[in-house]
């Protein structure tokens, strides 16, 4: 890599002129800890033997892709080929600044930065290669009181991982950075063990470690083309030659979308332009006898660390003035880009270099030596897309990263065991690359992945909620009847009603930590929805039929519940191999060998690629269909909700005529639509499923029949406080792949003496056996004007003893509620605990579930009692 460096030597001055005159100065080159490789440390030809076949071929040799290797080959599988399209690193590796960082605000994401750092720790010692890791921590700087809260609920989320993080004083912040401004530091949230990387030699150990274990890397070897093959496998095309893969994992970063369409995909990942600016030696930072930690200033929403003796910084502009390379979402990547970058702007974040030198006045006298900029990749939510892709047998994804040095190391272990073992090694479906579909289409992906970058740094409220992009065409036929009246809240890609707007109510969306102004709100749709009768729009479940000759052999080889007969419904979970709860369902048989499948919105296509795998393995004669878009789901809940419903079919809805968890087709009187499905289901009361065309004429057929039981509308807000009351388990929270069904207290949907050998019947049999370490529990807490959302640690006596996995405010019995995972010894009725919320221990106390009995329970103890009498 070349030494000489395109010296800028110009003071920072807050005159306009000058800045311009900077800005409009080429930077061709980048700055970073000492490199002493060169290019010949990587392949540069193909001097080697040419492989025909692979177990996995990796595509993309970017840190990413590298690791991915590495893990694979370390990991055991043979035949592992990384394809690098010109050189190791070539790409947005190159010109990185190589931050690592134990931080992550979501929970499962944190596991992959830990083990990213861990890795990188050990590397040089396993390799031999030298990585240039520094690790003098790093301080997120909080400067004022609502920050001051973020990190303390950031804290309530991480007492419960290993990972190393501290709230601290102001004059802690002052003696790790001693070169910081105090004047607005209220707090600083600090993880000892952070720092930076040089992205190129982590690269380069990660390349050595892959051969070390047996895999082969090429380069240059562009890919020209994928082509599948009848038995699953993939015939990956290049200029030396074809080599057939069992499975293929796209790590191309912005090259990405260019590989996705080979296969008729649009990845919806872009590139957009990050600057960041180094100094030359500061007199003060080299006269500091330790390395300064990295600082985070989250309201002036950039990051500065040292670099040598000098600084440097990289700032996340305002949605509106970031700049997107959209052209190569267009016309494609520029052949032959790969260690380039764009022209500098300095102008366009000038904003933010003032804020710096405010935070920091070193700055003031600084003098820049490089300003560096380049794309890195985004999606519309900032996650990367990390997983197998649905519609595509064998097709992995490990893109759309924006922070791809920290999650390299994490991510390719987590992909590597997923390949290796059949299952996810945890939780992390936010990564999922199929939370996207259709409608996120190229204007969607735009605006949204530049809202994302310009709200990099802002304050990370529960509930958060975006709006740039939205509604997609995803808008359920009531949503017109709907959106004026309700704060809507995203569900992949459907607007769906979070509460209801009355006269005199607060309105608008206005997060806090704290109850806010949807509070006393949902506490009315709670006490509607119990008393009389609310309508809620479930549209956004995602809905799949299945039929054909095995279908019923499919579904009880997939699911550890029976299958229920025609007319009936029932729930059901997918397991995985090991035992681990991967999807929730409700099952209806519809007619003899067809069914209906209804799962979360957030899970449609991840579950429906978990199905169409274990149809192509298996060879299963079945048709599945997703159906998601085609039809409306209402759901009608509360006391009243069957009467209303009787007075618009001549349908028999009575105790009698239609029981709980039956469904049937029904007409509705005098509205000229097919007939519709309704089940009654007790959770949600009744289900209607509609065509969209319909949905608005049965909704308003609704509302005008139930006005003498005083119907009204109700949201999702509502319903998760009535759900947790009843004691109804949430997958996603209570369930999922970090879970078993037994700890869940799902054992009555597990059906393990069936005949069927469903998928991880025998683990949960030998779980069973060995006994459980950990249960979920039903917590009441005595809190103020806060209250759980899921996630934060529980404590007894100053330890750590577990987490809770969802909660919300009980507005029957007044009180906090939360589900829990706690030691067995810890799960019984009346056992005393502490739940940490923004930086304080709530007193709590297992209790006896549910709080408040379902319909049909009710009904049911209600004749016993009528009976008796």
């Amino acid at each position: 890599m070349s030494r000489i460096f395109n010296v800028i030597n110009v003071q920072v001055r807050r005159d306009l002129a000058l800045r311009r005159g900077i800005a409009r100065l080429p930077v061709r080159t980048i700055f970073s800890t000492p490199r002493t490789h060169n290019d010949s440390d990587a392949s540069t030809v193909l001097g080697k033997r040419w492989k025909d076949s692979a177990d996995t071929v990796v595509i993309g040799g970017g840190c990413v892709g590298v690791s991915v290797a590495y893990h694979l080959a370390k990991g055991g599988m043979k035949d592992v080929v990384l394809l690098e399209k010109s050189e190791l690193t070539a790409g947005s590796t190159w010109h990185a600044a190589g931050l690592t960082t134990y931080y992550h605000p979501g929970i499962n994401l944190k596991k992959v930065h830990y083990n990213s750092i861990k890795l990188y720790e050990n590397l040089e010692a396993e390799t031999g290669q030298a990585v240039g890791f520094h690790q003098p921590g790093s301080i997120r700087i909080a400067s004022t009181p609502v920050r001051v809260d973020e990190l303390k609920y950031q804290m309530a989320r991480t007492h419960w991982h290993p990972t190393p993080q501290y709230l601290i004083t102001p004059e802690r912040v002052k003696e790790l950075f001693p070169l910081l401004n105090m004047d607005k530091v209220l707090a600083g949230l600090y993880n000892p063990g952070d720092g930076h990387i040089d992205p190129y030699s982590l690269t380069m150990a990660l390349a050595a470690g892959a051969r070390m274990y047996g895999a082969q890397i090429y380069n240059p070897a562009p890919v020209t083309g994928l082509t599948p093959t009848s038995d699953g496998q993939w015939d990956v095309q290049t200029p030396h030659g074809t080599i057939r893969a069992k499975r293929i994992v796209n790590a191309t970063g912005f090259w990405a979308r260019e590989v996705g369409n080979m296969l008729g995909f649009q990845h919806p990942t872009i590139p957009v332009h990050h600057q960041y600016v180094v100094t030359a030696t500061v007199p003060e930072v080299k006269a500091l006898k330790t390395e300064l930690p990295v600082i985070r200033d989250l309201e002036g929403s950039y990051y500065l660390r040292q670099e040598r003796d000098g600084l440097l910084f990289g700032p996340y502009e305002r949605m509106e003035k970031m700049v997107l390379q959209d052209s190569w979402v267009r016309d494609g990547v520029p052949p032959g880009f790969g260690k380039e970058l764009f022209e500098s702007d300095l102008d366009r974040i000038m904003d933010h270099v003032e804020m710096a030198m405010e935070m920091v006045p070193v700055l003031k006298s600084a003098d820049i030596i490089n300003i560096v900029s380049g794309p890195i990749t985004y999606t519309p939510d900032l996650l990367p897309m990390v997983g197998p892709h649905q519609g595509a047998h064998n097709y992995w994804t490990a893109i759309g990263f924006g922070y791809g040095v920290i999650h390299a190391g994490g991510i390719g272990k987590f992909l590597s065991d997923w390949i290796i073992s059949g299952e996810p090694p945890y939780d992390l479906i936010e990564c999922d690359p199929n939370r996207y579909g259709k409608w996120t289409d190229v204007p969607y992906m735009c605006i949204k992945a530049r809202e994302s970058y310009g709200y990099n740094n802002v304050v990370g409220y529960p509930k958060e909620e975006r709006f740039a992009g939205r509604p997609t065409y995803r808008t359920s036929g009531v949503y017109d009847l709907l959106k004026d009246k309700a704060s809507m809240g995203f569900h992949a890609g459907w607007e769906q009603p979070h509460w209801f707007y009355k006269s005199g109510d607060d309105a608008g969306y206005k997060p806090s930590f704290r109850r806010t102004n949807w509070f006393g709100p949902v506490g009315r749709e709670c006490k509607l929805v119990l008393e009389k009768v609310g309508v809620i729009d479930l549209t956004p479940f995602a809905k799949f039929t299945v039929k054909g000759r095995d279908s019923q052999k499919l579904l009880d080889h997939l699911f550890a519940n029976t299958m229920p007969k025609v007319g009936l419904t029932n729930i059901s979970h997918m397991l995985t191999p090991t035992g681990r709860v991967y999807a929730e369902v409700t099952i209806t048989q519809t007619a003899p060998g067809e069914f209906m499948l209804i799962t979360g919105s957030g899970s449609e296509l991840h579950d429906l690629r978990w199905m169409e795998k274990e149809v192509t393995e298996g060879g299963y004669e079945v048709d599945i269909k997703n159906v998601t878009d085609d039809f409306g789901v209402l759901g009608v809940a509360g006391p009243n909700a069957r009467k209303v419903l009787q007075k618009i079919t001549d349908e028999d809805l009575s105790d009698a005529g239609f029981k709980f968890l039956h469904c049937k087709n029904i007409k509705l009187a005098g509205i000229p639509t097919q007939a519709i499905r309704i089940s009654y289901t007790g959770e949600l009361g009744w289900e209607l499923y509609i065509e969209q065309k319909d949905m608005a004429a049965v909704y308003q057929a609704i509302m005008a029949a139930g006005q003498d039981e005083g119907i009204d509308n109700f949201g999702s807000y509502a319903m998760n406080s009535l759900r947790l009351e009843k004691g109804f388990r949430g997958w996603g929270a209570e369930m999922n792949c970090d879970t078993n069904p037994l700890e869940a207290g799902l054992e009555y949907f597990i059906k393990l003496n069936k005949p069927a050998d469903f998928i991880g019947k025998a683990a949960l049999q030998e779980i069973k056996a060995k006994g459980l370490k950990r249960k979920l529990s039903y917590i009441s807490l005595d809190t103020d004007n806060v209250d759980p959302e899921g996630n934060e640690t529980i404590w007894l006596n100053g330890k750590v003893v577990g987490n809770t996995t969802s909660g919300a405010y009980s507005y029957s019995t007044q009180q906090s509620l939360a589900f829990a995972y706690l030691p067995v010894e810890l799960c019984s009725v009346g056992q005393k605990v502490d739940v940490e919320l923004l930086g304080r221990k709530y007193s709590a106390m297992v209790i006896q579930e549910p709080l408040v009995l379902t319909e049909p329970t009710r009904t049911r103890l209600q004749k016993k009692s009528k009976s008796k009498a």
